[in-house]
């Protein structure tokens, strides 16, 4: 495959990537980060320039097997290098998804994505001090944020605590040693459950916990935490916090592990309603309306309709379809993918809602 031409610096920039418009990326480079996982860098196939949150996610539709799959990545890139974007992925036993793109894909192919879009980021909290804490693959949007802030040269004290199962599985260690390096105002740790082959690791071991938080930490209820990894790694987190006394406030978290929760499944959905039948789904910023028939889900109904909606676990368990309802009543049986203070602000799921009255979302 002949060389891409070197870029034109003199010339005006890119125009930039529109989300909903733009939709097809191309591989350009795959890189082994661990024993088993991997980056894939891509760039849009049209001169692009990506704006983002550090932290947001974009979501690949693929054909795998012959069924048509969702399946969300954080963004371990960061915007402040514009031109690519890149995820970096875990191999998951059993996990179609993950080892699909570590088994097939390759430079030079092409995906079809939605987004960026998501809402963890540190950047939507502008705080002096930060606490990233992540576990496994968890690391990637906390990444994200940590270019972005050292990019940037931005005055906010960070200290990033990475858990791993030994030296072998951390995930970036030679960059972070390197960001912590250039940066003054950038600590990082790792703790691994055990040493493995590594005879000359010398950090932490064992798991996260109150007393080695405050040591590496001691200021953590000063911080605005950012927590992504595995749901038994973030339930910990948590109890470890409340039982500190940090102000659960200035707590926030990303759940990523679809695969490892879903196992690849996807719930069949009810057949599209017919003319006339059901309400009245309007979506209020594309204009889009479509008709759904209980007990068909708003999010089916979309889809059968050709709509492109974001969505992953399409069973109430992610929060990737999250939506605004500015009108409407329906009934929703999330499996843990919305908070209840969401629920009060008017969110909605709409993979797993089913409306009782024509709906106005917020997208």
């Amino acid at each position: 495959m002949a060389a891409a031409p070197l870029p034109d610096f003199n010339m005006a920039e890119p125009a930039l990537w529109q989300p909903g418009t733009d939709d097809t990326l191309e591989c350009v480079l795959v890189r082994d980060e661990t024993h088993d996982v991997k980056t894939f860098v891509f760039r849009s196939q049209q001169p692009r320039r990506f704006r983002y949150l550090p932290g947001q996610f974009i979501t690949l539709e693929l054909e795998i097997n012959g069924a048509a799959i969702n399946r969300c990545y954080t963004l371990s890139s960061t915007p402040t290098r514009p031109d690519t974007v890149s995820i970096t992925v875990k191999r998951v036993p059993n996990g179609p998804v993950s080892n699909w793109l570590h088994d097939h894909m390759q430079v030079g192919q092409t995906v079809k994505v939605l987004g960026p879009s998501g809402e963890f980021s540190c950047f939507l909290h502008d705080r002096p001090k930060y606490l990233f804490l992540s576990a496994g693959s968890g690391i990637t949007p906390l990444m994200s944020m940590s270019r972005a802030l050292t990019d940037l040269v931005l005055d906010r004290d960070v200290v990033f605590v990475h858990s791993a199962r030994s030296p072998a599985d951390v995930i970036f260690a030679r960059e972070q040693q390197a960001l912590a390096r250039n940066n003054p105002s950038f600590r990082h740790a790792v703790i691994c459950e055990r040493a493995g082959a590594d005879r000359d690791y010398a950090g932490y071991q064992g798991f996260l916990s109150l007393a080695t938080l405050s040591n590496i930490a001691p200021d953590f209820r000063e911080r605005e935490v950012f927590t992504c990894g595995p749901a038994p790694y973030m339930a910990a987190v948590r109890k470890i916090l409340e039982a500190a006394g940090f102000n659960m406030q200035q707590y926030h978290e990303e759940s990523f592990a679809f695969e490892t929760l879903m196992g690849g499944a996807e719930e069949a959905q009810p057949p599209a309603a017919a003319a006339g039948e059901g309400y009245t789904i309007r979506f209020a910023k594309s204009g889009d309306e479509v008709r759904c028939a209980p007990p068909q889900t708003i999010l089916a109904a979309a889809k059968a309709t050709g709509m492109r909606l974001a969505s992953s676990c399409t069973q109430g368990l992610c929060g990737t379809c999250k939506t605004k309802m500015l009108s409407g009543q329906v009934d929703m049986k999330h499996a843990g993918g919305i908070r209840q203070r969401e629920i009060d602000q008017g969110f909605i799921l709409p993979c797993c809602s089913v409306p009782l009255s024509d709906v106005v979302l917020d997208r």
